[in-house]
């Protein structure tokens, strides 16, 4: 059976250490978080994590969720105890404000226990993920009676909620939306249409469902500019907050999907159903926006997430099975065999996935700290440079951590051989799991179109000059330093291949856009390799710090010699992905489309 421990150690080394998270005390909810309060979240979070939500996780998927006759759909046995657990324990509105019932504390806690929760079963853990999506939006956009009805249900976990964005006939084209909606004379809309992939869309872990969807109003422009987004609860609230008729929405039925059987991802049918509009007519892609920006972060947690409990257990089998003997010599003489860690191939195997790993953490921690200061800081110049980091962040963090996190699972399955193509070992739903955090909230395709055509050329290039200079920076304040020359010199290497990537975009994408489009995904995943260097950069001169002034210790160790093995044989790869956007987009686009 697979197992799980939440990487408590690494988190709090990074936050403590790397981080240094008591330095924002000075923003609203940091003072609240002391050392000795984050200490017994994440202590907490681990066990509610290894202890409920991991053994539910292979039960779930096997069970998947039942739709009912009636539309009513029941999630497998064992989730709704579950789900309960976390409610009352306040974990959906940890850092959720304290005015609709949250504990108002900094996002950063939350993110490193939405890895923890997501490491320990992805499905089950979508539920919450999802509602408190919903409720940014709400919070962001709602008006004042809509937050005063929904927040603070959703923050206790009674009611939950999803995003319907989705149709049969558009996905990443939302101007191409058919769900229509209707004004009434009291102020409401009859909202029509059919919904799919709705995560989380119908279940029996809360009271209520709180649908946010994207519909189109009678008379509105066509395409994206004339899409509204609405609030449509399952079952209709009365004004005394209590619960009234059921609404016209059901589920249709259940996708039969590749993974995440114990999410129930459900095609949602929109039957004059009442909803109340958000925001303003026809500007619904803005409160929409908040809830996909705060998913493709907690996404890419996803990403992080498969891969480190793939990696643990990987590693676990590694140390066990018992397989040739070691090219310099036996090292297990009194067994018939050696185990499997000792062949260079598999050290290789195991360490490409913890490097990622580990520097992919430091990478939530450090963009999670920096959503945090965009908002709750009361200096407009530090919200504004918090708020191009997160522009500029999200679409690389989705596109890469989830690109890498599936190849890491099915890399931590290849070292089970056959036994990791066996349900029973687990590693083939980590592999299954991980997979959908490619595809949804936004294809990495079109994240990494998003980063070139957009994020990029954003306000000048401001967000993308300001990431240049800080990494150059570090670099120049520590390139004497003989010790971190190992980490340094290579981070200065990747640096340059980057700028010369974004150089040749800006000279060549402009006047030919298919060299923009062709170059993508490799700018992308060459953008994620340097900021993952320079988080391993960041990492060490702290950990150098630490065994200067207090010893060694086996984690201290430990961590430089991974950091040392992204530099050298992970990092390089920037090289290549330089070499292939400067190829510009002749090959690529030069066949017809009959030749494919």
């Amino acid at each position: 059976m697979p197992i799980y421990k939440a990487p408590v150690e690494d988190v709090s080394f990074l936050l403590n250490d790397v981080f240094q998270i008591d330095r924002y005390d000075n923003l609203p909810g940091f003072s609240d978080a002391s050392a000795d309060v984050r200490e017994a979240i994440l202590g907490e979070a681990a066990k509610l994590a290894e202890e409920v939500l991991q053994p539910l996780n292979r039960t779930g998927d096997l069970e998947g969720c039942t739709r009912h006759d009636d539309g009513r759909v029941s999630t497998p046995k064992g989730f709704k105890e579950a789900f309960k657990q976390v409610a009352e324990g306040g974990w959906l509105g940890l850092s959720a404000p304290a005015e609709y019932g949250g504990q108002g504390l900094p996002v950063t806690l939350s993110q490193v226990v939405t890895e923890f929760l997501s490491s320990a079963n992805m499905a089950f853990s979508m539920y919450g993920g999802l509602t408190m999506g919903a409720a940014a939006a709400l919070l962001v956009h709602g008006k004042p009676e809509q937050k005063k009805m929904f927040l603070p249900k959703m923050v206790a976990g009674e009611w939950t909620g999803t995003m319907n964005l989705t149709e049969p006939q558009c996905g990443t084209d939302l101007g191409l939306l058919r769900t229509k909606a209707v004004k009434q004379a009291d102020g409401s809309y009859k909202i029509t249409g059919t919904k799919i992939f709705i995560s989380s869309g119908e279940h029996d872990l809360a009271d209520n469902i709180i649908h946010l969807v994207l519909a189109r109003i009678e008379g509105a422009p066509s395409g994206i500019k004339g899409v509204s987004l609405f609030v449509v609860p399952k079952i209709l609230v009365n004004a005394d907050g209590s619960l009234g008729a059921r609404n016209g929405v059901t589920c249709g039925s259940i996708e039969h999907k590749m993974g995440i059987h114990g999410n129930s991802t459900c095609v949602m049918n929109y039957d004059g159903a009442t909803g109340w509009l958000i925001g303003e007519e026809n500007k619904g892609m803005q409160g929409m926006f908040v809830m996909m920006n705060e998913a493709r972060l907690g996404v890419a947690v996803q990403g992080l997430a498969q891969s480190e409990v793939a990696y643990q257990n990987a590693a676990a089998y590694a140390r066990d099975r018992l397989q040739g003997r070691a090219l310099s010599g036996a090292k297990a003489p009194d067994k018939p065999a050696d185990p499997i860690i000792v062949h260079p191939d598999v050290r290789r195997t195991l360490l490409t996935i913890r490097a990622f790993n580990e520097a992919a953490r430091a990478m939530v921690v450090w963009t999670a700290l920096k959503s945090d200061v965009a908002h709750r800081s009361s200096d407009p110049k530090d919200r504004q440079e918090a708020d191009d980091h997160m522009g500029l962040m999200t679409p690389i963090m989705k596109g890469v951590m989830t690109d890498v996190g599936f190849s890491n699972a099915v890399l931590a399955q290849q070292m089970y051989g056959g036994h990791g193509y066996i349900a029973e070992h687990g590693m083939e739903q980590f592999v299954r799991d991980a997979r959908i955090a490619m595809l949804y909230e936004g294809a990495n395709g079109i994240q990494a179109l998003d980063l070139v055509g957009r994020k990029l050329p954003r306000d000048g290039g401001r967000a993308v000059m300001a990431f240049f200079g800080e990494v150059a920076g570090f670099a120049k304040e520590h390139g004497a330093d003989e010790a971190m020359k190992p980490f340094v010199a290579p981070l200065g290497t990747a640096l340059g291949h980057l700028q010369q990537a974004t150089t040749w975009l800006m000279q060549n994408a402009m006047m030919k856009p298919d060299n923009a489009g062709a170059a993508a995904t490799d700018y992308m995943q060459l953008f994620g390799l340097v900021t993952f260097a320079y988080m391993w950069a960041r990492m060490a001169k702290v950990t150098q710090d630490k065994i200067a002034g207090s010893g060694a210790t086996p984690y201290l160790t430990t961590k430089l010699v991974t950091g040392r093995f992204f530099m050298e044989r992970m990092l390089p790869e920037t090289a290549l992905h330089l070499a292939r956007i400067q190829t510009g987009c002749a090959t690529t686009m030069e066949l017809a489309a009959e030749a494919f």
